[in-house]
């Protein structure tokens, strides 16, 4: 099992954390783009085009190799929820999803950094079901600051975990990697070449 070294387009250190734990060797570059969600765009459209945005803006600056491009978003009841701009917004989505199914979906992008134009982009999509959570419990997540820097405002490898009744799906794509889709799609641009 060869795993070429990609760039990974991302200053996430849980992606960082994934792929060092499976010992894919990467370096991580921050791609520094605007991630507004366009008028009338939607969850799965909003996310295949930040990851492949992220993974083109890098690729442009890389001398070679491979550029992964993920970028992850929650929905509950139609809404998207990205990173929490602040403790409240962070209470207002953990109350959003208590009780309640979301999906948490990645769009992932991978090219080769001399072939920017030539890209594979897809998704994973993983549902999660929270237990109900009282105000007090929301309060004292917030209060770890955990929610910060994580879409949906929790991370399920911490101590949100307390309130993850049931998944449905790729686990680390709720950390925010589908490391099963990107070693496809990898093996997949091999073959092509």
């Amino acid at each position: 099992m060869q795993l070429e070294k990609i760039i990974l387009a991302s200053r996430s250190p849980r992606r960082a954390e994934i792929l060092s734990a499976i010992g894919w060797p990467f370096e991580a570059v921050a791609a520094d783009i605007d991630e507004s969600v366009r008028a009338g765009e939607d969850a799965l459209s909003y996310v295949k085009r930040l990851a492949l945005t992220k993974a083109q803006t890098v690729a442009r600056k890389s001398p070679g190799g491979f550029v992964l491009g993920a970028d992850t978003t929650v929905v509950v009841d139609g809404e998207l929820l990205g990173q929490p701009l602040d403790d409240d917004d962070a209470r207002r989505m953990l109350k959003l999803l208590s009780g309640k199914w979301h999906e948490v979906l990645t769009g992932v992008a991978l090219l080769r950094a001399d072939q920017v134009e030539q890209s594979l982009v897809d998704h994973e999509t993983t549902s999660v079901c929270f237990a109900e959570m009282s105000d007090a419990e929301i309060d004292s997540y917030v209060s770890t600051g955990e929610p910060r820097g994580k879409a949906g405002g929790y991370g399920i490898q911490g101590p949100a975990a307390l309130f993850v009744a049931e998944i449905a799906g790729d686990y680390f794509n709720i950390v925010g990697l589908p490391v099963r889709l990107v070693y496809e799609m990898a093996r997949k641009i091999k073959q092509e070449v």
